[in-house]
């Protein structure tokens, strides 16, 4: 299968390695490969099966922290991986992704990040693995406000100089390639987690800062209150009013 390079683009040709094969207009990569890996690990350098934190299908757990990968951004999913691999960002997680991206080659983070990003589902599945903020409240999560998220998502804090998450992520956290990931449903625990890894300067791995500049304001509520909204927001490549697709969301050729 072959990705156009409008997908990979030159701010990610670090991830490419000399094994892979390029040509005029696209990148190989081998997305069986990638859902092997996905399920099953890599056994001879003791990469275990990625299913197994975030997922059979992909969504990521709410009790255990980690996100939804189904779906993502791929050029995102890879700058992620070379991080983890090359020890920009830690994993503060499950304490293993920095072993896991430093146990597959450069090749094989590209073929399983093809493998999530290519992985759509139907809405019955993504809406019935939606993050139940009913059930984390009352197992003693502190849940945000959805309706004081949205404000946030759509129009920023002004008063503490807090940019809107829709002026990089776009319409219900959908996400613009190759930078902004996918933020619309994905785990409620994880948004409240890396918002607060931002703020407090604990991750760092944000291209110019953008997110840690933007998070250093935000209170916890702020970040509960976002976090609410999002993690049950449809994605929707649609935007109202506007039946025209972002290119990441017209189909692959």
């Amino acid at each position: 299968m072959r990705y156009s390079t409008r997908l990979v683009g030159s701010l990610f040709a670090f991830a490419f390695s000399a094994s892979s094969a390029v040509f005029a207009g696209g990148v190989t990569v081998d997305v069986a490969n990638g859902e092997q890996i996905y399920n099953n690990g890599k056994e001879a350098t003791g990469v275990p099966a990625c299913s197994g934190c975030h997922m059979p299908d992909g969504m990521g757990s709410d009790d255990l922290g980690t996100p939804r990968l189904a779906g993502q951004i791929f050029q995102f999913i890879v700058k992620q991986l070379e991080d983890y691999a090359t020890d920009k960002r830690e994993d503060t997680v499950m304490f293993i992704m920095n072993a896991n991206a430093k146990g597959l080659t450069s090749q094989e983070r590209l073929d399983v990040a093809a493998y999530i990003s290519e992985w759509q589902h139907d809405r019955e599945t993504v809406d019935a693995s939606v993050s139940n903020l009913a059930t984390l409240k009352a197992n003693g999560v502190e849940v945000g406000e959805t309706y004081l998220g949205k404000a946030i998502v759509n129009h920023g804090i002004a008063e503490k100089s807090v940019a809107a998450c829709r002026s990089c992520h776009d319409y219900n956290g959908r996400g613009v390639e190759p930078m902004f990931p996918m933020i619309g449903q994905q785990k409620y625990t994880y948004l409240v987690a890396q918002m607060k890894q931002w703020r407090d300067g604990v991750r760092t791995n944000d291209p110019q800062a953008a997110m840690r500049n933007v998070a250093k304001n935000m209170s916890d509520e702020d970040i509960h209150n976002v976090a609410a909204y999002l993690s049950t927001k449809e994605a929707s490549p649609y935007s109202m009013g506007n039946s025209r697709l972002p290119p990441r969301h017209v189909p692959y050729h």
